[in-house]
């Protein structure tokens, strides 16, 4: 099975550009390379060469302790999310008001922990203001 065809043939690569580079000059290419979306170092030269934008990403290690605290109450808050919603089924359910006061109950047992699990939250997003938005 053949490939399409191209619908713009200018936007085509098939003009070979071969050059050489110092050391220093790969280095810095490569380093270019790593940090953005580039999948290789030609199409960083590419790049360059047509005067595009070369976007690059970078991570900062500080922030893998609060973003896995945060990913653990937000798997937390789910589990709690979903037990209240078992609850509240159950009490539509039950027939007496001594079921229905028992599920009242424990649901807003569960209530009090989403609320603990919401100042978690806060204490990390201030933690984290404090950090990244010094003014505010």
């Amino acid at each position: 099975m053949s490939r399409k065809k191209a619908a713009n043939l200018g936007t085509l690569l098939i003009c070979p550009v071969r050059t050489r580079v110092t050391q220093t000059t790969w280095n810095k290419l490569e380093k270019l390379q790593q940090e953005s979306g580039c999948q290789n170092i030609g199409e960083v030269a590419r790049m360059i060469l047509s005067d595009q934008q070369i976007n690059c990403f970078y991570k900062d290690v500080s922030l893998n302790a609060p973003m896995e605290e945060m990913a653990l109450i937000r798997k937390e808050l789910k589990a709690i999310g979903i037990n209240i919603n078992q609850q509240t089924k159950f009490f539509h359910l039950s027939k007496t008001e001594a079921q229905r006061a028992f599920y009242a109950i424990r649901t807003a047992d569960l209530y009090k922990l989403v609320g603990g699990k919401v100042e978690e939250l806060l204490t990390i997003i201030n933690r984290l203001a404090e950090k990244w938005l010094p003014g505010s």
